[in-house]
Parts: C-alpha cells; sequence; structure tokens
C-alpha cells in the first residue's frame, strides 16, 4: 500500500504562490520532472512523500516557512474539482462543509485518514486528520489546508469575518506563528488535539452566494458517481487495507472495528474476505509491511515513529517483523534505497 496521492492540481496551487511571492518555480518543477503538460492533465496525481519534498523544496527556494498557508490563499473552489463545485453551489456553509469532506477522496487519497466536518462538544468542525509526528516535510501540509479551508468559506459566503470560533493545530507553536494572524480572523491554538476550524454556530446558516439548487443536484450526483466508481473498482481486500491503515497508530484494531467502519456485520466481513483467499490477519500484515517499506523508503521518520504508527508494541518488534518481511534490518533497508 502507498502511503497516498493527490491531483496534480495541488502542485498547480504550489507553483502560482511561489509565484506570488516572487519565485520561478520553473527550476524545482523541472527538478521533479513535473512538466506543463503534466499540469494540464486532469488524470494526474503525485505521491504524498514526492508532494512533501516538493514542498520543503519550495519553502527553501522562497525562505517563507508559512508557504502552506500562503497557498491556502491561492485555493479556489475548483481547485478542489467537484467536491469544490458543489460546495460553491451549495445551500449554506453547513453544506458546503459537508461536500468539501464527503469527496475529498476524489482529488486526495492519504493512508493516514481522510478529512470530515463533524460536532465536537456542540461545536461544528472540519476536522484534518493526524499527520504526525510533524518535521519540516509535513508543516506546510496542514498549514495549506486549514487555510485553504477559510479561504473557500470566505470565497463563497462573502464574508472574512464572522465564520471561524477558532483554529486548532495539533503540532507546537512554529517559529513563524506570528503569521498566522494574517490568515485566520480568530484564536489560533497550538499544541491541540487535532486540527480542525471550529466554525461559530451562527455561521452554519450563512447562505452560499453562487448557490444554485438545480446545479447543485447536478455537480452531487456527478461526485457520488465519480466516489462510487473509485470505490467499486477496489476489492474487499483493499477496502479493509484502506480502512486498517489509518486506525494503526498505536494499536492493532480488531476486525470488528474495521467491519464497524465499513457499515459490516463482522461475519459477513469475514466471509468476504475468505472468498477472494485473504483472512483479516492476512490483510493486516501485508498493509504493515506496504506501509512500513513506504516509509521507510520514502519518509526519514525513525524507526520507533514508523513502529508506532504501525501499530506495533516497541521498535523492537517492528524490526524482528520486517527482517521477517523482507530479509532485512529495516535501518540497513533504508540505507539500501538511498
Amino acid at each position: 500500500m502507498k502511503l497516498g496521492d493527490l491531483s496534480i492540481t495541488y502542485v498547480e496551487v504550489l507553483a502560482e504562490t511561489m509565484r506570488h511571492l516572487g519565485t520561478d518555480p520553473a527550476p524545482i518543477l523541472d527538478q521533479y520532472n513535473i512538466l506543463p503538460e503534466t499540469l494540464a492533465s486532469p488524470d494526474t496525481r503525485i505521491s504524498i512523500p514526492r508532494f512533501m519534498r516538493l514542498g520543503y523544496e519550495a519553502i527553501q527556494h522562497t525562505r517563507a516557512p508559512w508557504l502552506g498557508l500562503e497557498m491556502g490563499r491561492h485555493t479556489w473552489p475548483a481547485q478542489l474539482g467537484l467536491a469544490g463545485l458543489v460546495a460553491m453551489t451549495s445551500r449554506d456553509v453547513r453544506d458546503a462543509c459537508q461536500a468539501m469532506t464527503e469527496f475529498e477522496l476524489l482529488t486526495s487519497f492519504n493512508a493516514r485518514g481522510s478529512s470530515a466536518f463533524v460536532t465536537e462538544e456542540g461545536r461544528a468542525a472540519l476536522k484534518f486528520y493526524s499527520i504526525s509526528p510533524y518535521n519540516a516535510y509535513n508543516l506546510f501540509v496542514v498549514d495549506s489546508v486549514l487555510s485553504s479551508w477559510s479561504h473557500i468559506l470566505s470565497v463563497i459566503t462573502g464574508r472574512k469575518e464572522g465564520l471561524l470560533e477558532s483554529v486548532d493545530i495539533e503540532f507546537q507553536e512554529p517559529s513563524y506563528s506570528d503569521v498566522y494572524r494574517r490568515y485566520f480572523a480568530c484564536p489560533i491554538n497550538f499544541g491541540a488535539a487535532s486540527n480542525r476550524l471550529v466554525l461559530q454556530n451562527s455561521a452554519l446558516n450563512l447562505p452560499v452566494t453562487q448557490r444554485c439548487h438545480s446545479v447543485h443536484e447536478n455537480l452531487k450526483r456527478q461526485a457520488e458517481r465519480e466516489l462510487d466508481r473509485v470505490r467499486l473498482g477496489l476489492s474487499v481486500t483493499e477496502q479493509v487495507a484502506r480502512t486498517l491503515a489509518p486506525l494503526l497508530d498505536g494499536e492493532t484494531p480488531e476486525l470488528s472495528k474495521v467491519a464497524s467502519r465499513l457499515n459490516m456485520a463482522p461475519w459477513t466481513l469475514r466471509r468476504r474476505l475468505q472468498s477472494e483467499g485473504m483472512t483479516y490477519q492476512d490483510v493486516l500484515n501485508a498493509t504493515r509491511k506496504d506501509l512500513a517499506i513506504s516509509y521507510i523508503k520514502e519518509t526519514s521518520l525513525t524507526l520507533g515513529e514508523i513502529a508506532y504508527l504501525l501499530g506495533f508494541g516497541s521498535a523492537a518488534a517492528f524490526q524482528r517483523a520486517f527482517r521477517r518481511w523482507t530479509g532485512e534490518a529495516p535501518g540497513r533497508f533504508r540505507e539500501n534505497c538511498r
């Protein structure tokens, strides 16, 4: 299993942001072999590790560690694909938030999880999954997602204030924390339990300026068909693997938990896996193995961090499992890949 991928549109936003900051993105795009025709291709995807390295290079060239926040200002509804277009024609903010998260999979898949529009402690929030441990390669991702959500809500309602109650961010206050005030007209809470935009209750029923019921329904049907097409193209084994991956943080989820996420009874899921010649343990082992190889090859995470992300009780247990899977110690495997 790969760590995930994104629509090439996200690279287009990154390049436009670099231009706005007075830096030519061409050298970096050339370095990563991203051609103009690549940016114009609607079906092209970029792996998440590659996008993170691209973002890191962009930050070095622009000397703007807050690059992700600025990317949010250059993200428009259409750049979220059908999810953004459905949101742009929605009735109100509540429906728009639901659309942006419900159809996120059409432009972005991450093995670590998916975004959600939730109600927590009586407050509605747009929630972005954890990508901890945080480092120089992924802070900008959280910044860009939260900033783009805020910007899009402002664009579709025509309001700059009165939308957000607070912004919660998992990582600790970064060196550029004073810059956040330029992008969010509300309190910022670092070191929070999750990454989220907490909306004011009064904002949920605010009308979307370009709402159009007939166009909205047409776009929503298209998005639902596309989402069904993506999901139907997955075997039960692949569905279980995708559901398992974000649940592995620090634990080994039981089959019943995965079945619940897939809206199946545990015995039904077990039977469907058996029809594909697999058991739940088979899928768990294969998912861990594939993710372990991806983490070691494509990230700079420590072995202890990878062990936690894969639900192992210790780094030693992970290293034993990795040697069993590949015949090599994970440290030696990483050296050989480099």
